[in-house]
């Protein structure tokens, strides 16, 4: 089974957020995915094949196909559209940034055919686009539309800056903190600037207190940067850039006037890793009402190879 190896929010290779994009696994079980992603050693595998399936099953992919459907209508539409799984460590996600755009950089290597393609990926849960461009031999670059933003609510946590081995002075007093959704549901924490970022550390395991908020993860923003932390939920391993977690800073970040409805702005994250990486996000919309949000970047290819064997 082909493989290809990119690093994702990145031009170079050996920076941003690794990936491996299986771009024919049709076939593959729920078990043999996860067996392969453990393996690959990745923050995350993407598995892909050909979607056949005509009707959509969420709103967004709905409103998807239908504004794009001119796209699709040519002899090539058949390629654009694809059924995407992503697995981490433990099993499937139901959503995530940074494999979806680094998948659609390996289908338009392989199968567009020209400078810019739009690519239909369709989840378990739902469809999202992402438009990617060519722009030399191993250097793509692709944006994701993430669909509307959703607001969850601001709670009150008298003791949320010892979540993250902070103070209360490390907090920003002019943002709250917030839960909020574009495809995973984020508590968004905004800092006082880079030093309260640098010196953040997950205290205990975030599990339990998140999902009594209502929320998967936590993401820590300095939203005058800006730029982002996030960790797995017992704070073990730090992720490189997360590209869900990035659509919830865009919109948290329109929301609140930080951003210009519709710019595309910079987020950094990942320099506490040895792996920088920028993400581009925009968000469309006034105040709760944020009914688009894209987060992009570069995608460079650094291997390919193939699976000898595939697990039982």
């Amino acid at each position: 089974m082909h493989y290809v190896h990119v690093d994702v929010f990145s031009p170079r290779p050996y920076s941003g957020n690794s990936l491996a994009v299986f771009p024919d696994s049709a076939g593959l079980s729920e078990g043999q995915m996860t067996r392969i992603t453990q393996e690959m050693r990745h923050f995350e595998s993407v598995f892909l094949a050909p979607d056949d399936t005509d009707d959509d099953t969420d709103e967004y992919a709905s409103e998807y196909a239908s504004e794009h459907a001119s796209e699709h209508a040519d002899e090539h539409a058949g390629e654009r559209a694809w059924r995407a799984r992503v697995f981490d460590l433990a099993g499937e996600l139901g959503f995530a940034g940074h494999p979806l755009v680094g998948a659609a950089c390996v289908l338009h290597a392989l199968h567009g055919t020209a400078d810019t393609e739009t690519w239909r990926l369709r989840l378990a849960a739902r469809t999202v686009g992402v438009t990617t461009e060519r722009r030399a031999a191993g250097r793509y670059t692709g944006v994701l539309d993430q669909g509307p933003a959703s607001f969850l609510g601001r709670p009150n946590i008298p003791d949320l800056a010892s979540w993250f081995s902070l103070t209360a002075d490390d907090l920003d007093p002019g943002l709250p903190p917030e839960v909020l959704s574009t495809g995973l549901r984020y508590l968004v924490v905004p800092v006082r600037g880079g030093d309260a970022l640098a010196r953040a550390r997950i205290a205990h395991d975030l599990e339990a207190p998140l999902a009594a908020l209502g929320a998967q993860f936590a993401y820590l923003l300095d939203a005058t940067a800006p730029e982002g932390r996030h960790w797995n939920n017992d704070g073990v391993l730090e992720d490189v850039a997360t590209g869900s977690g990035a659509g919830c800073a865009a919109a948290y970040l329109r929301r609140h006037g930080r951003i210009a409805d519709g710019r595309t702005t910079v987020l950094r994250q990942g320099r506490f890793t040895g792996r920088p990486s920028e993400l581009t996000i925009s968000a469309y919309g006034e105040g709760e009402d944020i009914r688009s949000v894209t987060v992009g970047g570069e995608v460079a290819f650094v291997a390919e190879g193939h699976l000898r064997e595939l697990p039982e």
